[in-house]
């Protein structure tokens, strides 16, 4: 028997599609539940605003000894740069600047979270730290999580900045806006007979599988868990095939989302894959 919890929990999804699948995308956080004080790293607050002039808010990360680059740090879905510090966290010590900023709803940055401005966000941040003195004269390193991912991937595609920008990294990324809505509507019995009608609602103009085969030449990594059940390898597999060298995938055996930055062993392995794309050796 379906509890009345679950029945809310439909009708809500429900809703939601028929919003336009907006709910699927978006699940934002205004409060903070922790600082990079708290957990031992110096920061300091940047407020900068997007291209419509939303105000937004992130963070600035200094890296720890002699500067190696600067990484620009796009994360997913839910809550803010608070819960998703931890995939960054340990690339100050790497010499590594970090910039974490919020998209707009999310965390102190204001404004209403939508596809097209979340990407309007992206590149205004990638505009924010290009202007900032302590990073002026550093490579760019654009890596993304989830559907911080699929913003990183069109961003870096169409950006200003591509020159300084020494490597994308996406991490659990879906290949479509479309698709993935679709994915979701079908895995729920009541909105599985609407999965197609609905998802043709999701604004795919964004989608990173339309974006990646235009950013070579710069490096692109992919990472993916092979246990991922929320964006299955096959995103990952897909972005591949349309991607342009040079492109690396790492299938992460047994990982499942956004945890292959968890493991100490990726961590010593995205260093010794940023290591010769920084110092112009092969």
């Amino acid at each position: 028997m379906v509890s009345l919890r679950t029945w809310r929990a439909l009708f809500f999804l429900l809703l939601t599609s028929l919003a336009g699948c907006t709910g699927l995308f978006f699940h934002p956080m205004p409060q903070h539940v922790r600082t990079p004080d708290q957990i031992g790293l110096k920061y300091r607050e940047v407020f900068f605003t997007s291209r419509d002039n939303t105000p937004l808010h992130g963070w600035w990360l200094p890296a720890q000894g002699t500067v190696r680059g600067t990484v620009v740090f796009f994360h997913g879905n839910a809550e803010n740069i608070s819960t998703h510090i931890g995939a960054v966290f340990w690339l100050p010590k790497e010499g590594f600047n970090v910039f974490l900023p919020d998209y707009r709803g999310y965390g102190a940055s204001q404004g209403t979270p939508e596809i097209k401005g979340l990407h309007a966000d992206a590149e205004s941040a990638l505009d924010a730290v290009a202007n900032m003195h302590d990073a002026r004269d550093t490579p760019l390193i654009v890596f993304g999580q989830s559907l911080g991912g699929a913003v990183a991937t069109y961003t870096v595609a169409h950006s200003r900045h591509r020159s300084r920008i020494k490597a994308l990294i996406v991490e659990s990324a879906f290949s479509s806006y479309r698709d993935i809505a679709r994915e979701k509507l079908a895995s729920f019995w009541l909105t599985w007979p609407l999965q197609y009608p609905l998802s043709w609602t999701v604004n795919d103009d964004y989608s990173p599988v339309k974006s990646i085969g235009h950013i070579t030449p710069i490096p692109i990594l992919l990472v993916y868990g092979d246990r991922d059940r929320i964006v299955p390898l096959a995103h990952g597999e897909r972005l591949y095939n349309a991607a342009v060298e040079p492109k690396t995938l790492w299938v992460v055996p047994g990982g499942g989302h956004i945890d292959a930055f968890k493991r100490t062993e990726y961590r010593r392995a995205l260093i010794d894959y940023l290591d010769p794309l920084l110092s112009g050796k092969p």
